[in-house]
């Protein structure tokens, strides 16, 4: 099958519109029909050469789609079913999948590899094989994945809409839900109020924090973080860490949450020092690999105040639990995610949802693929 796919064919580099060859599925295996994927800021990290990807590389890790075929040993799936992607193909038999751990999966040492995971490509240009990010390249309107990459959703859910909880709404909400463990009453401030933070907003919110503190410089932002669970909003963490303690007594927050794009040993720093006693700083956002290694922070603080840095990834849940909690969620009206949709673009408009991005214009731009 033939197929006009986003790809990079360079690192750095814009992204190329170019017709693959997508293989029928193999062995447990399926050919989805991509409705639509969202746009990540970890695709662009590969877009501006922060992080390193092998070319040619067909981007897009937040899918939603219609299974239309699948391969033998197939037993979770059938053709029509709706499914949402997940960036990581949980084995299901390792210690961490065993353990309810599947964003840990010990496969993941297989996604940025570049052939799917029995060593061969299912996306060719021009007869050499394509990398599908994450094992999925969204940015294609046909692609053949692992079964374990995909999570039945139910018909009724708007794909334009489900396809964010394949990365953004589970890494964002499961930042504060399992990674900080907000609980009623707490004091959260999130850094970064994005396609993930705004989610984080959301998860510390349905926990009950009394205040959920929203940091970003763009009053945008801020304003649609208070709309969806956010109790203030500043420009710069400085002033939330100084509202913070002015509500606790001087303490400080009980969690920071780090969903800024690009993070720095120096916004962990801030973050750090924003929280109190016994606070946790979830680090969720990803580091440029040029990043200067290191965070300054007390050595003395962390030890005798009992401060905690965790990083976090993919929300620390198992994705095939997590994206249908999400879904009775929304379904109950709890979670918002139609909200979260700022602009949608057509595939051939990707590179403009980058730009977009960059300024800082959307929550969450979603490519609408044609058929």
């Amino acid at each position: 099958m033939r197929a006009r796919a986003g790809l990079l064919l360079e690192s750095p580099g814009k992204w190329e519109f170019r017709d693959v060859e997508v293989d029928p599925p193999k062995d447990r295996e399926v050919l989805v029909r991509m409705v639509a994927s969202g746009l990540c800021h970890s695709d662009v990290h590969y877009n501006v050469g922060d992080l390193e990807t092998g070319v040619p590389c067909c981007g897009g890790h937040e899918g939603a789609g219609v299974v239309e075929e699948v391969g033998p040993g197939v037993t979770s799936l059938r053709p029509g079913d709706h499914v949402v992607t997940s960036f990581i193909a949980s084995c299901g038999r390792c210690r961490y999948c065993a353990a309810g751990r599947q964003n840990l999966c010990a496969d993941g040492a297989l996604l940025q590899r570049g052939p799917q995971l029995d060593g061969t490509y299912r996306m060719h240009l021009d007869g050499e094989g394509v990398n599908q990010f994450m094992l999925l390249g969204t940015f294609s309107p046909w692609a053949t994945l692992s079964e374990r990459s995909v999570v039945r959703v139910p018909r009724e859910l708007p794909l334009e809409t489900a396809c964010l909880l394949g990365c953004g709404v589970g890494t964002g909400f499961g930042s504060a839900i399992n990674a900080a463990h907000v609980r009623p009453g707490e004091v959260v401030i999130v850094m970064g109020v994005g396609g993930v933070g705004i989610n984080a907003v959301q998860g510390a919110a349905l926990a009950g924090a009394s205040a959920v503190i929203a940091v970003d410089p763009l009053p945008f932002k801020r304003d649609v973080a208070a709309k969806l669970g956010a109790t203030h909003g500043f420009a710069h963490i400085d002033e939330a860490a100084e509202f913070a303690r002015s509500i606790t007594d001087g303490q400080g927050a009980n969690s920071a949450i780090v969903t800024i794009d690009v993070v720095t040993g120096e916004h962990v720093s801030q973050a750090f020092d924003a929280i109190g006693k016994g606070g946790t700083v979830v680090v969720t956002g990803m580091a440029s690999g040029k990043t200067a290694p290191g965070i300054p922070v007390s050595i003395l603080s962390l030890a005798s105040y009992e401060k905690r840095i965790q990083g976090c990834l993919y929300g620390m849940g198992s994705p095939a639990v997590e994206i249908l909690r999400e879904v009775d969620l929304y379904q109950a009206g709890l979670l918002k995610l139609d909200e979260l949709v700022t602009t949608r673009y057509k595939l051939g408009d990707l590179n403009t949802a980058v730009d977009d991005l960059l300024a800082g214009k959307n929550i969450r731009g979603v490519i609408v693929h044609e058929h």
